[in-house]
């Protein structure tokens, strides 16, 4: 499809609470694909939609075990603590430690706007977390430890 801009911190878009997705039409489509490609590109593990500049509650993850796209997602349930880098494609060559659950438990629409349940561990976990935080206008910078930094040299 498509690679979009992503924005980066400083954006007014990445500061305000996105719409919940009420029908799947061909522009969401789109959109998803869109999305997909783009952090596909950029070499992410995580899209979320107010990152491409639009206000809608649709997420992509792929953490290597293939694209998991969420619609309209909502945290269940949390257990656990991780403490580890983290980092965003809206704060590029930045990094920081973040403590996030090291499990997460959530309920979210596909594509075809059936309603499911998944759980994530590690990376999972972190990326439901990071993601959703995006849809309510929140960024890792505010939760980070110790400041940000640059990503060393050979880390993505």
């Amino acid at each position: 499809m498509a690679i979009r801009e992503i924005r980066v911190l400083g954006d007014d878009v990445l500061t305000k609470h996105c719409k919940e997705v009420t029908k799947m039409s061909i522009r969401t489509k789109i959109l998803i694909e869109d999305m997909l490609d783009t952090m596909y590109e950029a070499m992410g593990v995580g899209l979320a939609a107010p990152q491409v500049g639009v206000l809608k509650r649709i997420v992509v993850i792929d953490v290597g075990e293939g694209p998991i796209i969420l619609i309209n997602p909502e945290i269940l349930e949390t257990s656990g603590e991780q403490t580890g880098e983290e980092g965003c494609l809206s704060v590029p060559g930045k990094c920081g430690q973040v403590t996030r659950p090291n499990y997460v438990k959530i309920r979210a629409l596909d594509e075809d706007m059936n309603e499911f349940e998944m759980e994530g561990e590690g990376l999972l976990a972190r990326a439901f977390c990071h993601e959703i935080d995006h849809l309510d206008g929140k960024m890792y910078v505010d939760l980070v430890e110790g400041g940000i930094h640059n990503v060393e040299e050979g880390e993505e």
